[in-house]
């Protein structure tokens, strides 16, 4: 009981010193001050945090927190958000929404293509995503999405119906 008691400590403590190096360690701080890297350690030499975090990663390869594609309910959810939102084209309000529906409907599609059914289970919406990402050609400018608004809004409204005939999909 004792030795699971020190590991449950140490993990806490790894995800604890985990939490703090993703906080500090991406500041940009060039003025040399508090938030700045010390250069002067050598890359070779990990800091008692980074040895804690690669402890961690080796006893569990995907600790809980860690970034991953999106579940399919949680991706509908976010495009479903979008259904009562609208703009008046030209104005500057439609660049946000726009680019929002665009944001939410990929990652519908990424989501679907990770989930455990497969893209395959997903087959209309994932073949009208494909089509849109044909009709934008990269191009995700305010511009262009404004230029694609109805085949942009049109690939969100069926994706919508679609979902809502196939509830186990997302509940």
């Amino acid at each position: 009981m004792q030795i699971r008691r020190v590991q449950g400590m140490a993990i806490v403590t790894a995800v604890l010193a985990a939490c703090l190096l993703s906080c500090s360690g991406g500041a940009d701080d060039s003025s040399g001050g508090a938030g700045a890297r010390d250069s002067s350690r050598s890359s070779s030499v990990p800091a008692p945090a980074d040895a804690a975090v690669r402890e961690t990663a080796a006893a569990d390869p995907k600790p809980a927190g860690s970034p991953g594609p999106e579940l399919v309910r949680d991706a509908f959810a976010g495009l479903q958000a979008t259904l009562n939102d609208t703009c008046t084209p030209g104005s500057g309000e439609c660049a946000y929404f726009l680019g929002r529906v665009h944001e939410e409907v990929m990652g519908l599609d990424a989501a679907m293509k990770a989930d455990p059914k497969g893209p395959g289970h997903f087959p209309e919406p994932v073949a009208w995503i494909a089509g849109l990402r044909t009709t934008l050609d990269g191009d995700t400018s305010t511009e262009n999405l404004e230029t694609h608004r109805t085949e942009l809004i049109g690939v969100r409204d069926r994706i919508n119906v679609w979902m809502q005939d196939h509830p186990d999909d997302y509940q």
